[in-house]
């Protein structure tokens, strides 16, 4: 049996703890690995490693720090096979689809390329007579990262790349689902350049994340995760004087509008709501036909592309998408099909009993549909996190805004219209963090930034962009005196620019 070591200090270390998380093949359900659990020990020696790191790190200019980014950018696009093979092996999602999960966390290591432009201050001369003010962005010094199962490259990379590139070092505690990729990454961090202990990776389960919450030398948190662990893990942090930002769960909707292509609509509503069995974040596992016709015209529409969907392992390059994560997610998944039944909302089409022949043993499930869903059923107000797309009709375009808008989470959503004026109204007045207009997973590009409202998202900056270098610098501001002549006295008021 394979082990999975962590990674600390530039090195493979193995565990002292006993204690192993298994790791699957989801395409045939068998054990393929273990994961080593760290102790709260092995964490320490993470982030001392990494504390050593940061007192030099943060010493290197910037251009050369983008350097070790530029080396590591050609270094991921080299081994770019190799990782989402990896990758599809303990997730599921097929091959194609990994790649996407690479390149996504790959541009933000592109926008560090840049970080000494982003990287300058302010500077006003003559603030004062014979004064200058200017500021300057400093990193924090040890940064965490903790990271779930469905995005393994790309989520890690959102973090630990904008914050090495200003000048911090970090700790990355990934899912102990799916563990081999992030640890590949950090030995491709240090192939591009970047010194022992700017990058580690310890696995583990609670007990970790716990001792990065409560670790003094941490000065800083980035989780993305449900929404419950997300405010835990934002409560905890706080509480020990730490920034941290968690990204919770989600319940995108898709706003479909009598006048939208309803051919390219109901394209993106598949690929959207079924893609990686529908185990992202800002997947479309809502959608909102507005008025009785469109209605029934989406529903005959999504239930033909249902027909042809092919479900497959992971590396079938035909599939469009695989088995779900585990067992246990099958299981949640399923009883969540259930419950809506038990809820009286109408099952369309039950992807429970999908079977894949010579991988019956696979965690696979096949599309679920389910029509006149209404806004008091569990099914639509929690975060199921599987193939699962929900129809709840609305009567009006205000009835459509008012849904996403009201619901507890705010992280994507979406309008398909081809009316100018509605989309318009629609982006100003939604309750959501991420808007989409005719684009079904509004995921922002890596020089902007991503970051949900309400239960999705806890703390006040997002991830990556400007707003990651925000996130993980203190800004420090130098006002400048060069006094000519005489030594004037010292003022006993607080200063002013008179």
């Amino acid at each position: 049996m394979r082990d999975i070591t962590h990674f600390i200090d530039g090195q493979s270390v193995a565990g002292t703890s006993g204690r192993y998380g298994e790791v699957f093949n989801p395409n045939t359900g068998e054990v393929q690995a273990r994961v080593q659990l760290a102790t709260v020990g092995e964490v320490d020696a993470a982030v001392q490693s990494a504390l050593r790191a940061q007192q030099t790190w943060a010493l290197v200019n910037p251009q050369r720090r983008a350097r070790v980014m530029f080396e590591y950018k050609r270094l991921l696009e080299a081994n770019m096979n190799e990782l989402a093979e990896m990758l599809s092996a303990e997730h599921g999602k097929v091959v194609a689809d990994s790649k996407g999960d690479i390149q996504r966390g790959l541009e933000v290591i592109e926008f560090a390329c840049g970080i000494p432009q982003a990287l300058k201050g302010e500077y006003t001369e003559g603030a004062g007579p014979g004064i200058d003010v200017y500021s300057m962005r400093q990193p924090l010094g040890v940064c965490a990262g903790i990271t779930p199962f469905n995005f393994p490259a790309m989520i890690p990379m959102w973090m630990f790349g904008v914050a090495i590139a200003v000048g911090n070092t970090f700790v990355l505690k990934p899912s102990e689902k799916d563990p081999s990729v992030p640890v590949r990454l950090a030995e491709l961090f240090m192939e591009a350049g970047a010194p022992k202990g700017v990058l580690n990776v310890v696995h583990g389960d609670k007990l970790s994340v716990d001792a990065l919450l409560d670790h003094p030398d941490v000065k800083a948190v980035s989780f993305v995760g449900s929404s419950d662990i997300a405010q835990y893990v934002y409560a905890r942090g706080t509480a020990t004087g730490k920034r941290v930002q968690a990204m919770g769960g989600a319940k995108n909707h898709g706003i479909v509008m009598p006048d939208a292509n309803m051919d390219q609509a109901v394209k993106d509503i598949m690929g959207a709501a079924y893609g990686s069995a529908g185990e992202r974040c800002m997947a479309l596992p809502v959608v909102v036909p507005v008025g009785q016709k469109t209605a029934e015209e989406l529903r005959e529409r999504l239930l033909a592309e249902i027909e042809t969907l092919k479900v497959g392992v992971s590396t079938d390059a035909a599939a469009q998408y695989g088995p779900v994560v585990s067992a246990a997610h099958k299981q949640k998944v399923s009883d969540y099909i259930q419950l809506g039944v038990d809820e009286g909302a109408e099952l369309v089409v039950d992807g429970r009993g999908f079977a894949l022949q010579g991988y019956e043993k696979g965690f696979f499930m096949g599309p679920t549909l389910f029509d006149h869903v209404k806004t008091s059923m569990r099914t639509y107000n929690e975060e199921i996190f599987g193939p699962v797309l929900q129809i709840v009709r609305a009567d009006s375009f205000d009835e459509a805004v008012a849904l996403p808008s009201q619901h507890q989470y705010g992280n994507g959503v979406a309008i398909f219209t081809g009316n100018g004026r509605a989309a318009r109204e629609f982006v100003s007045r939604v309750q959501v963090g991420m808007v989409g207009v005719n684009v079904p997973i509004p995921v922002p590009v890596s020089y902007h930034s991503f970051g949900g409202w309400k239960r999705s998202g806890f703390g006040d900056t997002n991830q990556y962009g400007m707003e990651g270098v925000r996130f993980y610098t203190k800004v420090k501001t130098v006002t400048a005196r060069w006094p000519e002549g005489s030594v004037e006295d010292s003022a006993f008021v607080i200063p002013t620019m008179k």
